[in-house]
């Protein structure tokens, strides 16, 4: 029973996977209320499967990249709720999310997500024979600064919704991350034995700073 989190986009996304089926997913739009939300998604995902807290074996959280808040929260309450239950947490880019919500043709595509600040958290990817390869590591850039045959790539997360003009749509529909989908890709990683770290994928420093480092700056 794997329970996947991610709070990387716009989205605060949950959900329960079990041999490989999704059960149930639930998902709140709101970039800003992430600390809000989440907790409350979680308690209700699991009480309206009969799921206990104790019968999760494994847990999934997408690890960025992400506006930092919001993107520290979901990983928190995941690490929180492992240490607790005494259970795994695997961690997932939450781009590879995007690109698997996307990936039914060959060929190559671009996920842009919303990095503020007007930029873009981006990677491109290939399907090829089925499967899908990251191409380059995850990065953050304005959207006119990406490379001219990247820019021409199908585009899915909301990059292309917030910047029309230099991204082209892929798949429409695909805004944020899928949590089902989150599950699904970490249970098959799990399955390869992949080793998937718990390691956020901030990019950059965040918005907020102490008053010790602002003085260091």
């Amino acid at each position: 029973m794997i329970l996947g989190i991610d709070t990387a986009t716009s989205a605060i996304a949950v959900a329960l996977g079990d041999d490989g089926r999704v059960l149930d997913r639930a998902a709140r739009i709101d970039a800003r209320g992430h600390s809000e939300h989440l907790a409350p998604l979680i308690a209700d995902l699991l009480q309206r499967n009969g799921i206990a807290p104790a019968d999760v074996t494994a847990i999934a959280v997408g690890t960025g990249p992400g506006p930092f808040t919001g993107l520290r929260v979901g990983m928190v309450t995941a690490l929180t709720m492992g240490h607790a239950l005494c259970i795994p947490v695997h961690g997932v880019c939450s781009l590879d999310v995007l690109a698997a919500q996307a990936a039914r043709s060959e060929g190559e595509l671009l996920v842009a997500t919303d990095a503020r600040r007007k930029e873009v958290y981006w990677a491109r990817y290939a399907v090829s024979s089925g499967r899908l390869r990251r191409l380059t590591e995850p990065a953050v850039d304005a959207p006119a600064d990406l490379p001219a045959e990247v820019r021409g790539l199908p585009t899915v997360g909301r990059g292309p919704v917030l910047y029309p003009d230099l991204l082209p749509l892929g798949t429409p529909g695909v805004l944020d991350v899928d949590a089902g989908v989150l599950v699904t890709v970490a249970a098959q990683r799990i399955a390869d034995g992949v080793e998937m770290p718990v390691e956020p994928l901030y990019l950059r420093r965040p918005d907020a700073l102490t008053t010790a480092e602002r003085a260091a700056r």
